[in-house]
């Protein structure tokens, strides 16, 4: 079949319109790599993004300790597309585990497109966020079972939560945060007028790993702890997330619960919470309205999976090389 027909089976690109999956179809190219092959090297500035048509490619790293694997991935799925988001050098090698016919989506030819049709644009970044979403919720999957055979995770210290507390911060205060992310006027007014005021004293559960998840938040005051309680060791910082930062955003895309606790840092924090109604009304997939803002959350997550991927290869090198690694199956 053709690349065209071969892109429209796929499930992340389940949205597009036949157009933009042809206008995709025109980016790329179907190449083919032998075993052991090596698509990608850590370090390359290079920013292709790669479809897998067909076999297994491993996302992995060189320690002191041996080849440490942070993803499998396999046909229909995506990797590469962090650097073409954030334009940072690849941070892991991809090494073609079995046979495999890839479909090398061309930056350049893609950058072209975006620039002169926001539909595809807004197309492409949404397929872009799914993808990245998935892999980071596999990755904070990977780092609890990390230490397997430790025991189950210990019971959180403050199990008492207490209710957020609902307040009134001024329109204008709402729109100043929303402006600096150079928001467009729709998504300013919109965002800025239908999410609530959240007051959380210091230590104060917002979520819990295990929740469901249906709203969206940006912190506007103070900073929140993103953490995962792992066996064998506690308490582990996912990230610490400051004012203009938003979080849990994944629940909202695959409609899993929470992956991870959040919390208030030391200070305290004041956070804004976006409804998935609202959420899907401005990402609505018809409009063009919404760039901006998918860009945005699209670099925040490629910079949190690009992260929790360090804080993988920097314990397995604490470990001595005796960390759980995803092996490719038999």
């Amino acid at each position: 079949m053709d690349i065209a027909q071969r892109l429209r089976q796929l499930e992340v690109f389940g949205h597009f319109s036949s157009e933009q999956i042809e206008q995709l179809a025109r980016c790329t190219s179907r190449v083919r790599y032998p075993q052991d092959a090596v698509v990608i090297q850590e370090g390359d500035h290079t920013l292709d993004a790669y479809v897998i048509d067909s076999g297994l490619v491993a996302i992995q790293r060189s320690t002191p300790y041996g080849l440490f694997s942070l993803a499998q991935l396999g046909a229909g799925e995506l990797f590469g597309e962090t650097s073409f988001i954030d334009q940072i050098a690849r941070s892991s090698d991809a090494l073609v585990r079995e046979p495999a016919c890839l479909l090398p989506l061309n930056s350049v030819a893609l950058s072209t497109v975006t620039e002169r049709d926001p539909k595809f644009t807004l197309a492409l970044y949404w397929a872009f966020w799914r993808s990245l979403s998935r892999k980071l919720r596999q990755a904070n999957e990977h780092l609890a079972g990390f230490f397997a055979g430790g025991g189950a995770a210990p019971p959180p210290e403050d199990a008492d939560d207490t209710q957020a507390e609902r307040i009134r911060v001024g329109m204008k205060t709402k729109q100043d945060l929303f402006r600096e992310q150079k928001l467009s006027p729709l998504e300013i007014n919109f965002l800025a007028s239908l999410s609530t005021e959240l007051r959380l004293a210091a230590g104060e559960i917002l979520f819990r790993e295990g929740d469901h998840g249906d709203t969206l938040y940006v912190v506007l005051e103070g900073r929140v702890r993103i953490s995962k309680r792992i066996p064998g060791a506690g308490e582990e910082a996912l990230a610490i997330v400051e004012r203009g930062d938003y979080f849990g955003e994944m629940a909202l895309i695959d409609n899993q619960p929470r992956s991870a606790d959040a919390k208030a840092h030391d200070e305290g924090a004041v956070v804004l919470a976006i409804p998935r109604q609202v959420l899907e009304g401005i990402l609505d997939i018809h409009k063009v309205s919404s760039i901006r803002l998918l860009e945005l959350l699209c670099r925040l997550i490629a910079q949190r999976l690009r992260e929790i991927d360090d804080k993988l290869v920097g314990w397995f090198i604490f470990a001595g090389g005796s960390g759980q690694s995803l092996e490719a199956p038999p």
